[in-house]
């Protein structure tokens, strides 16, 4: 499969890959560069009102959604705007408003929904324009701002927050590496945060008392690989991220392996959970450095209001 080619390029590179990488280098050159001149030319725009990016340089999952949680989990009124990867949907959508879900997980797509959920006391926004979304939550009276994948927003002013995973073998921008910019573009980070190095990702498996097949549709899936109880997980269903699922291919499936439970994760759990399986969850919480918060709480202490941390 051609995305899982290009994951392993990116995040697991062997000889094969290199090659394919060397001879894509002119385009991966040719976009950092534009990507580049882009972030140059910007004019940010202040929206008066605090706005915290939670970003990656990298595509593909680093936890940027359950940093968003943990972080917008701390605050009075957070209101958390992203674009909403794979929803059946356009436009500007109120996902949820201080706790009241508002639209189905179609409408607004796995991530906002299990922010949503997560964070039951915030409004969840999603657009493909976020300044729209940043309009609209001020006019519902949120007091911050979280953009969930904002780094890239070069035209908003903000508190930049960089994810990096632990390890990053291949430093090349698209379509020969994972990088979505040069990697020294992160100099316009606030704040980065490496992976087990200022926080550190704590998975419990709820639910995980029999043979199961994992069911789920997120990027770079192998990165689950060290949270899985290996001896019940009998099969793997891995589809791109944020594919949408087929109740008979499942079943197909399960029955392949001789299993009659699935085990999934958290942001796959709202589009599976239609089909009655009886399932098993990954659940994800991030623990992070206290220090890097009292770093953001300095720059959130400069607005109108100042933010607390319980």
């Amino acid at each position: 499969m051609l995305v899982t080619f290009f994951e392993n390029m990116f995040y697991r590179p062997m000889w094969r890959h290199r090659a394919v990488a060397s001879v894509l280098l002119p385009l991966s050159l040719s976009y950092g560069l534009i990507m580049m001149i882009r972030r140059r030319v910007a004019k940010r725009r202040d929206f008066g009102i605090p706005i915290v990016s939670v970003g990656n340089l990298l595509v593909g999952g680093s936890g940027k959604t359950p940093m968003t949680i943990a972080l917008a989990r701390r605050f009075e009124k957070p209101a958390v705007v992203l674009r909403g990867y794979g929803r059946k949907s356009a436009g500007l959508i109120v996902v949820s408003e201080w706790g009241e879900i508002k639209t189905d997980v179609q409408t607004a797509g796995d991530e906002a929904t299990l922010l949503a959920r997560s964070v039951p006391h915030a409004t969840v926004i999603v657009s493909e324009d976020r300044a729209k979304a940043i309009e609209k939550a001020k006019e519902m009276g949120a007091k911050v701002v979280f953009l969930d994948d904002g780094f890239g927003k070069v035209a908003i002013e903000k508190f930049e927050m960089l994810l990096y995973p632990a390890k990053i073998p291949n430093p090349l921008p698209l379509p020969s590496g994972p990088f979505r910019e040069f990697w020294f573009e992160e100099r316009y980070a606030d704040l980065i945060l490496i992976e087990n190095e200022d926080f550190r990702r704590i998975v419990t498996c709820e639910g995980c008392d029999a043979p199961m097949l994992l069911v789920t549709a997120i990027a770079n899936p192998q990165r689950l690989e060290p949270f899985l109880p290996e001896k019940l997980v009998k099969g793997r269903l891995i589809l791109p991220d944020h594919a949408w699922f087929d109740k008979k291919e499942i079943e197909e499936e399960m029955k392949k392996y001789g299993v009659e439970k699935i085990l999934t994760t958290e942001k796959d759990a709202a589009k599976l959970e239609k089909f009655g399986f009886d399932t098993a969850l990954l659940k994800l919480e991030l623990q992070i450095d206290e220090k890097h918060l009292h770093a953001m709480e300095r720059y959130l202490s400069s607005f109108e209001y100042r933010y607390d941390f319980p």
